[in-house]
């Protein structure tokens, strides 16, 4: 038994605990700007400094620098995308101006270039001292080795100039478009300069940087400068009149490559100029004339230039030669715009629009080879595409086309390629696969290439000597790697390839738990690597990379990332002699970690809806952990919110899940209102934090449970050909069976909100039911009929692909399943609805055209029922400008506030804006509407 002083111990426990929860604040619209985000964090090579940024959502906000050794933590104002030197010794990082004289600038009109620019400081950890430089526009460090600092300085301000014949000070044009370029040791304060620098590079072990100097007068000077950091001496490889850019040096500092043009004119022709620093005789031009350069072809100013890890191979791409542009001499009124848009087109005239610059700097791929001094052509118009990986010298490369498929990707996203192998050497190209829908890995030692074939759901290898193909996986007839939880009309994909054994001894892929080890020759069966402990427990396993230079797994003592399906948290494994050991694991979201390069020490970060995902760092094996950052301390001032796990069975009798949220002061006594939200599936988000924020399209959490919402977010399971049916299934199911479990939601007070496919069931659901006090539907379809022949703007594809194949799950064309179409279309039904609905339809949308709300809108409104519809003007899909952003947050609330809490509406829902108040009233203030009526 208790005794009395516990019980009057418990007694006082439980008010205070009451009373400290009273007295917390609800969060307000004024409050976002308080919750910072944590991002960029690096952690140097020998693990002993880790760097991060804090940002607010506007304002100034702080790079950090913690030592690992001395747990001491440094902030400096305003700074932001560090580096840390691969030495260790140096932190280099920018520093912007002052939010606020920036902002007080531009509301002065002051030009760009006369705007407060970046600063570059440099933290030497050694002495500890920083040193600053004004108006630095960019800087580079070397990737492997080094103590060297390259920045360029913005271009120099204008000079006034006061021989004008009015003597008037004017502002003189600057004698250069390019700052000077600093090229720094603060390790032995050493420093050199060079102007008119357009493009510099370092090579990846710090012992050159290569520049390009342009200048132009009456014509345009050019020059290739090297300067080598270890003799500290300047060359100039090249100069002449004309233009160079794209300038790459290797891995070791011995070779540039950089594109050179003399044309004046505006398509220049450009010509690839290699130099080989140790042996100068192997200086080589590639152009037009090249040996095996294809026929009015030409080296592309597009195409990315690179050399290979061993510096045996560059990288090129080679288009049609440039032809002069034709002089415009027409008069406006004498033009003609138009866009013919014929059948036989590959590419409905949309996507051709969008995709004219891209094509037309469309490159295809080349090698040169620097010893021999021998170009091959990899790529070309019927073969465009090219895998590969600049790590691998192999003879082979995997080239690939969907040219064939591409008429029928308007309706098919299937992703169909002819696949290619092609010869190195000779550039010649052998088909392997035809209309494969999927990705190969070709092996590193380039004796097999891996695969996925949807038709059957098996795992097969083709053999490259061999050149034939073998079936891995039809003996594991109970396993399957095809997408399980895939509920669209479309064959699944796989869960995808792990990559490849030393020496191409195997390869590993995933099931949906588990990781599998094939073997190559098909002599070995089948290897669970985790042993099935995944699927037995409900865990998915997913292997951490943890040196991006690795080209093999090694999955013995790797680290896995965990997710446990049962409880929706995540964890860390480790795999050892064929079994996973756990090493950290709860109910949080575990980050994918990063470690130092040459230490065992990592960072990473966990969360869950009640904990910021602040940095933390440890050894590799989750010893010496330290929480390293405290983001947003002043969260525990705030009335906060707690989530859980609520299960139910839906009217179609499937096992259904989602996620309950309450506000942190719940009181099971009182009544709260409630909103739905939902987006498919979601309980695998369960401990996601969310920040207080303006909202982009759906509700804030946090701000809602401060407030006093209850928020009920429901998993929705699909069928083809019914997705209003199985949303209201899941979400009307769910609600009931919440509202008969739990008495403190007000049945007659619940809202439900969503945006895109959410807006769309939002729309169909207040057809069906009218249980809901008030309704939110962000880009919703109403009409599916009409929607089916839309098209998808911002990509340019046509929307008959979402119905037919994925997200709107009709499973079939308009013709074919017409009343599918019609019965899942909310427009038709709009007579049944007598729920409040707000529309969010905004005219630059590029996924649901915004003249879905528009029906709709329309038709409530002709039917006389209580609808808003909310444009903002040049917005997207989901808004991105935080003034927009601020709006639709404060709109939001104010329209659930009056339905659900019983607040008075704003002017905007009762007396709308006109047109000819737009930007000057926004309607936000509050009415009453029984004080206005007397």
């Amino acid at each position: 038994m208790l005794n009395k002083s516990k019980v009057l111990f418990i007694v006082l426990f439980t008010l205070f605990s009451f009373v400290v929860n009273a007295q917390k604040k609800k969060i307000t619209h004024n409050d976002y700007n308080s919750w910072k985000g944590l991002s960029s964090s690096k952690i140097s090579n020998d693990g002993k400094w880790v760097s991060y940024e804090i940002n607010p959502q506007e304002g100034d906000g702080y790079i950090y620098l913690y030592n690992n050794i001395d747990n001491q933590l440094d902030s400096i104002a305003r700074g932001f995308k560090g580096k840390f030197s691969p030495s260790n010794n140096l932190f280099v990082f920018k520093m912007k101006p002052y939010h606020d004289t920036l902002t007080t600038k531009r509301r002065a009109k002051v030009k760009k270039d006369l705007l407060p620019k970046d600063s570059l400081a440099i933290y030497n950890l050694k002495s500890n001292e920083i040193t600053k430089f004004p108006r630095v526009k960019s800087y580079k460090l070397p990737k492997k080795a080094g103590n060297w600092v390259a920045f360029q300085h913005e271009k120099p301000l204008p000079k006034k100039d006061t021989t004008s014949k009015a003597k008037k000070s004017k502002l003189k044009k600057p004698s250069s478009d390019f700052g000077m370029l600093v090229v720094s040791n603060p390790n032995d304060d050493k420093s050199y300069e060079f102007n008119n620098i357009s493009e510099y590079s370092f090579s990846d072990n710090g012992n050159l940087l290569g520049m390009i100097y342009q200048a132009k007068d009456s014509i345009d000077r050019t020059a290739v400068i090297v300067f080598n950091t270890l003799t500290q001496k300047t060359d100039t490889l090249f100069s002449a009149d004309g233009k160079s850019k794209k300038i790459t040096v290797d891995t070791k500092g011995n070779q540039v490559a950089y594109l050179f043009s003399q044309d004046t004119i505006k398509n220049k022709i450009y010509k690839l100029a290699y130099h080989n620093l140790l042996n100068k005789n192997r200086d080589y031009t590639i152009d037009g004339q090249t040996q095996n350069m294809p026929i009015d072809w030409t080296v592309s100013e597009f195409g990315k230039i690179s050399f290979s890890k061993s510096g045996k191979r560059l990288y090129l791409g080679t288009a049609k030669t440039p032809t002069p542009e034709v002089k415009d001499t027409l008069l406006p009124e004498e033009k003609v715009s138009i866009d013919i848009w014929n059948w036989k087109d590959n590419y409905l005239q949309p996507k051709q629009l969008i995709d004219a610059k891209k094509n037309k700097e469309k490159s295809f791929l080349a090698i040169f080879y620097p010893e021999k001094q021998k170009f091959v052509q990899i790529c070309n118009e019927t073969i465009p595409n090219a895998s590969y990986d600049k790590k691998i010298d192999g003879q082979y490369i995997l080239t690939y086309s969907d040219i064939p498929y591409q008429y029928l990707s308007q309706w098919d996203i299937s992703g169909y390629d002819d696949y290619y192998l092609t010869n190195v050497k000779d550039g010649k190209s052998k088909k392997i696969f035809t209309k494969l829908s999927g990705r190969l890995s070709l092996s590193p030692d380039q004796k097999y290439i891996a695969w996925y074939n949807k038709t059957d759901s098996t795992w097969n290898l083709y053999n490259v000597k061999k050149e034939n193909s073998i079936n891995l996986s039809s003996e594991l007839v109970d396993i399957p790697f095809y997408n399980e939880e895939n509920d669209m009309p479309i064959t699944p994909g796989s869960y995808g390839i792990v990559g490849w054994l030393p020496k191409d001894e195997g390869f590993l892929v995933y099931d949906k738990y588990d990781v599998w080890k094939f073997d190559p020759k098909g002599k070995k069966k089948p290897y669970n690597l985790t042993q099935g402990f995944g699927r037995k427990n409900n865990i998915k396993f997913r292997y951490i990379s943890l040196n991006p230079d690795d080209i093999y797994v090694k999955p013995e003592g790797a680290l896995f990332r965990a997710f446990n399906e049962k409880t929706k948290g995540y964890g860390y494994y480790t795999l050892s002699n064929g079994k996973v050991n756990e090493q950290l694991a709860g109910g949080f979201l575990f980050s994918y970690p990063k470690k130092a390069k040459n230490s065992n020490k990592i960072i990473w970060t966990k969360q869950n809806f009640e904990v910021y995902p602040d940095l933390h760092v440890s050894t590799l094996d989750f010893s010496d952990i330290k929480k390293i950052s405290n983001t947003n301390p002043q969260q525990k001032d705030y009335n906060w919110g707690t989530v859980e796990l609520f299960e139910w069975e839906s009217f179609n009798n499937q096992q259904l899940q989602g996620l309950l949220y309450k506000p942190e002061n719940f009181d099971p006594n009182k009544k709260y209102p409630m909103l739905v939200y939902f987006y498919e599936t979601y309980t695998e988000r369960m401990h996601y934090h969310y920040l207080p924020k303006p909202i982009r399209s759906v509700i804030n959490f946090p701000y809602y449970l401060s407030n006093e919402y209850i928020i009920f977010i429901p998993d929705i399971k699909y069928r083809v050909g019914y997705p209003g049916k199985d949303a209201f299934n899941a979400i009307l199911s769910g609600v009931q069976a919440l509202t008969t479990k739990y008495h403190f939601i007000d049945k007659e007070k619940m809202g439900i909100q969503g945006q895109s496919w959410g807006g769309y069931q939002v729309a169909y659901l207040v057809t069906q039911t009218d249980i809901f006090a008030a309704a939110m539907a962000g880009a919703p379809v109403s009409n599916m009929t009409s929607a089916y022949g839309g098209i998808r703007w911002k990509s340019g594809l046509n929307r008959m692909f979402q119905y037919e194949q994925t997200q709107s799950r009709i499973g079939g064309t308009l013709w074919e399943k017409p009343a599918h179409y019609i019965e899942n279309s909310p427009l038709f039904f709009a007579p049944k609805i007598k729920t409040p609905l707000l529309i969010m339809a905004n005219d630059n949308d590029g996924a649901v055209p915004w003249y879905q709300g528009i029906e709709l809108f329309v038709a409530l409104k002709r039917l006389q029922k209580p609808v808003w519809m909310l444009n903002y003007n040049n917005a997207p899909h989901n808004l991105s400008r935080r003034a927009d952003c601020k709006d639709l947050t404060v709109r939001m609330q104010q329209y659930f506030d009056h339905y659900l809490k019983g607040k008075p509406a704003p002017e905007w829902m009762i007396k709308g804006v006109p047109a000819t108040e737009k930007g000057k009233n926004f309607g936000f203030k509050l009415i009453n509407e029984k004080a206005d009526n007397k």
